[in-house]
């Protein structure tokens, strides 16, 4: 069994002659070209795609080979993976499967039986290889960087082929970037997270692109109580590189809002990774990855959250009431609520454009690569904390900060009069806006360490009894994040307010919005003071629990 080792990265086809001309080809050993025909396997029901497996079989001249590659480890394009290589003679053989629950599973007469071509790949490779001495190795390695152009076909569908793949030969993964970072200066890469074999089934089954959500990618993290936290920090980090490349394609390509909202879920939760496990995390690391960081994607998080605060402010705010209008009339009201989401549709314009600039430009895939690189660097700490009390030391650290702002907005209810202690709470929208934001980051939190809540240990009865408050959490999050759209929109309508030509003032207009709004605003606003006295109560209570 051979373990494959590999960076998958898009290349637009308009920069493959770009690709062919640049000056670090020319360091390259050895290199040459073949074409490939290849055929992938399954059963009519997709039993091995269901299992995370693909069968191939591979033309090599007059020669077949047939490979097994088993599902492994896969983020943001880079991915390792058991595969098992061995000729093809007319007929599948699996005898040389090492993993023998695998081996037995293939070799069911009742799979064999119903396997059948599902789709084809067709491609011109180029590989060029760089030989790689490791330091601590006598042996010379290598990384093989192919060009791969060419077609993905099932029956009368079919999807072109253009990527650049970088796989290692008995050298360590720093090799991969040590090519890939500086061809990404020149050219514009992004990791592919999708495998020419995934792509063929998607074509088979003619399965669109959807956004992929948090939980999607999250809960696939495996993260023990043996790792240090600098080692769980990377495939926590990984995690949502990855979540932020599945959403990629389909917020260049798709109009669908979800996939920048997604994305910027993504951005979010690496910044509160980062913030949850900057103590224990090499200074050396904080300071390589700060200038991608903070010169790119932070500006980018920024700017998704614009587009997404612009279309909630249309299709929740300004539609719903132009719905209600009674077109017939043609009431003045409808006519400036037109006029208002004229202006609306230009800003969104704006918004895209320059979000649809920064997502295909050479520094989205560059800076992208960097921070690859130095989350797969070797860790140099020699001494860190116990992950599980460190876990926990962090999330009393988050329910403390959220407690504070809690505080910020509950008033102190033995200071009221008696008449005032039921009333109405009328908060400052600053303050619930910095509690959205802090339990935000301690609901990422608790995702983090979720894995670690069944541990043994004393110091996880914590991160056990913070679990229930998730949900608690998610409630809350939810009710504070519509008043915070209603109050962004009122800042919008007020700006607009000032700078309306038509000649007729907005106040009747935004006075009409509101009144729409209202009953949802202040259903929103009763509920809010038990539902923060319930997290508080929550919150103390975890806190005292463990005490």
């Amino acid at each position: 069994m051979a373990e494959e080792i590999e960076l998958k990265l898009t290349l637009a086809e308009d920069e493959q002659t770009r690709f062919l001309h640049h000056p670090l080809l020319k360091k390259a050993a050895h290199c040459q070209t073949e074409t490939l025909d290849n055929i992938y396997y399954d059963t009519p029901d997709l039993a091995l795609r269901q299992r995370g497996m693909a069968l191939r079989l591979r033309r090599q001249g007059s020669l077949w080979l047939q490979t097994v590659k088993q599902a492994g480890n896969a983020a943001a394009g880079l991915a390792s993976r058991p595969e098992w290589e061995t000729p093809y003679t007319g007929q599948f053989d699996f005898s040389a499967i090492a993993d023998g629950e695998v081996r037995r599973w293939l070799q069911r007469p009742a799979l064999l039986s119903k396997l059948t071509p599902v789709f084809e790949t067709q491609f011109e490779r180029i590989t060029w290889r760089f030989e790689v001495k490791p330091r601590k190795s006598s042996t010379n390695g290598a990384v093989l960087l192919t060009l791969d152009r060419g077609w993905i076909k099932s029956g009368t569908q079919r999807s072109a082929i253009s990527e650049i793949e970088l796989e290692l030969y008995n050298a360590p993964v720093k090799a991969i970037f040590a090519l890939a970072v500086p061809l990404s200066k020149k050219l514009t890469l992004t990791p592919a997270v999708h495998s020419k074999a995934a792509r063929g089934y998607m074509l088979h089954s003619q399965t669109p692109l959807q956004p992929v959500k948090a939980n999607e990618v999250l809960y696939r993290l495996a993260i023990t109580t043996g790792l240090s936290p600098q080692a769980a920090f990377t495939p926590i980090a990984l995690a949502c590189l990855d979540h932020l490349q599945q959403n990629y394609q389909g917020a260049v390509h798709s109009e669908d809002p979800e996939y920048i909202h997604q994305m910027r879920v993504a951005m979010r939760q690496l910044r509160s990774a980062l913030q949850v496990f900057s103590p224990q995390l090499p200074p050396k690391m904080l300071a390589a990855l700060d200038p991608p960081l903070k010169k790119f994607f932070w500006p980018l998080m920024r700017q998704l959250g614009h587009v997404r605060d612009l279309d909630v402010l249309r299709t929740e705010i300004l539609l719903p009431v132009l719905a209600n209008q009674d077109k017939r009339r043609k009431s003045a009201l409808a006519k400036q609520l037109t006029d208002l989401l004229a202006i609306l549709d230009q800003e969104q314009r704006m918004a895209r454009q320059k979000t649809m600039a920064m997502l295909t430009s050479l520094a989205y895939g560059h800076q992208l690569l960097r921070v690859l690189r130095v989350l797969h660097q070797p860790s140099g700490q020699k001494k860190s904390a116990h992950l599980v009390r460190f876990a926990t030391q962090r999330v009393r650290v988050m329910e403390k900060h959220v407690l504070q702002k809690l505080r910020a907005v509950l008033p102190d209810q033995a200071d009221l009069p008696g008449q005032q202690k039921n009333a109405p709470l009328i908060p400052d929208p600053d303050a619930l806006h910095l509690l959205r934001i802090a339990i935000k980051h301690l609901r990422y939190t608790l995702d983090f360490f979720s894995p670690l809540s069944g541990s043994t240990a004393k110091a996880a009865k914590h991160l056990r009894a913070s679990t229930p408050t998730e949900r608690v959490l998610a409630a809350l999050q939810e009710t504070l994040g519509q008043l915070t759209d209603l109050a962004h929109a009122g800042r919008w309508l007020n700006q607009q307010c000032a700078q309306y030509q038509q000649g007729q003032p907005l106040t009747a207009t935004v006075s009409a919005i509101g009144a729409w709004h209202t009953p949802r605003y202040q259903k929103n606003l009763a509920s809010l003071p038990k539902a923060l006295q319930g997290l508080q109560t929550q919150l103390e209570q975890n806190r005292s629990a463990v005490t």
